[in-house]
């Protein structure tokens, strides 16, 4: 087992809700790689149509820039679940045990609050767009319900990520910002 994955069992345990979770942000990590590769090779060809076949392209910035948002919005819970995001932690490492814990409890329920209303938007507009069959004003048309489905998508499985990270705290499988005792 990697140090990695040997760091992210720990902080699941045997817990079934913390392992699903985990399992969750892992496939959306890779399906966010894929579509960061996939945007990647449609920039390559879009620059081969463009500059070799002197021909326009139609699709293809389109595609990139929607595959590219989606890849941000999908790969939130893996972030999160990798601690990948930039922390400060001045101020968690000044304080006492016991304060880092309710600082991490209060900092956290407002990160799952503050998702959570991101998600319930997020969710309105992909629904109004579906519902009313929004297509882009380009070329391609694509139907914006599409792209737009990484918004409730990539919300849930962040807010589901924040909720499992404040589990593992509450349940002591985990350390508040994974700060051992200093």
């Amino acid at each position: 087992m990697t140090h990695q994955s040997t760091a992210v069992a720990s902080r699941t345990g045997n817990n079934p809700f913390l392992r699903t979770v985990s399992a969750l942000s892992t496939l959306a990590g890779w399906c966010s790689s894929a579509m960061i590769v996939l945007a990647v090779a449609i920039t390559c060809q879009m620059i081969f149509v463009r500059f070799v076949l002197n021909q326009s392209t139609i699709w293809q910035t389109e595609a990139v820039i929607y595959l590219a948002i989606g890849a941000t919005l999908i790969g939130l819970s893996y972030v999160q679940k990798l601690r990948g995001h930039v922390n400060v932690d001045l101020i968690p490492l000044s304080l006492s045990k016991k304060a880092r814990y309710y600082m991490y409890l209060l900092t956290l329920s407002l990160s799952i609050g503050m998702v959570a209303v991101l998600l319930f938007y997020g969710y309105e507009h992909w629904k109004l767009t579906f519902d009313k069959n929004w297509k882009s004003d380009t070329v391609w048309g694509v139907r914006l319900w599409i792209p737009y489905l990484s918004l409730p998508i990539g919300f849930a499985l962040y807010l589901l990520q924040l909720i499992a990270d404040l589990v593992a705290v509450v349940l002591k499988i985990d350390k508040p910002y994974g700060l051992e005792d200093v």
